[in-house]
């Protein structure tokens, strides 16, 4: 498998793709909403709840500038 070689240290690393599920996406979302509403645990605990993928969980929650964009 290649290795990936990028740095991605850098905070406004952008995603190169977008998101086309949009139920995931409204997940996701209200995920960072109560974040910002709320607390980091809240949005934690609502986004497993959902059964999203760890590694989603902490790029939405702690590195804002690698969120998704979404596109129609």
């Amino acid at each position: 498998m290649p290795q990936d070689n990028r740095d991605h240290s850098c905070s406004d690393f952008v995603v190169p793709y977008q998101r086309r599920d949009a139920r995931q996406k409204d997940i996701v979302d209200l995920g960072i909403a109560l974040q910002q509403r709320s607390n980091t645990m809240s949005a934690l605990e609502y986004l497993r709840s959902q059964d999203v993928g760890n590694d989603v969980i902490e790029r939405v929650l702690t590195e804002p500038g690698r969120r998704r964009s979404w596109s129609v």
